[in-house]
């Protein structure tokens, strides 16, 4: 629903795209644990998931400049 249907397309694991995404997933997921459980890093608040996102976004953007 994100990504337009004529821009989705299937990639196989031999063109090194799939590592790149999956390797994005797991740092999402390991560094915004309120998105994974509901103990101790659980936010009720929508807005809350929100600017912890953004907050993400901005600090490892910057670090990839930086780097």
């Amino acid at each position: 629903m994100v990504i337009p249907e004529e821009r989705h397309e299937a990639v196989g694991k031999e063109s090194g795209e799939l590592a790149h995404v999956e390797r994005w997933n797991n740092t999402l997921r390991q560094r915004l644990a309120r998105f994974v459980r509901k103990t101790l890093s659980f936010s009720k608040s929508d807005e809350m998931h929100e600017v912890c996102l953004k907050l993400f976004l901005h600090r490892y953007n910057a670090d990839v400049i930086r780097h």
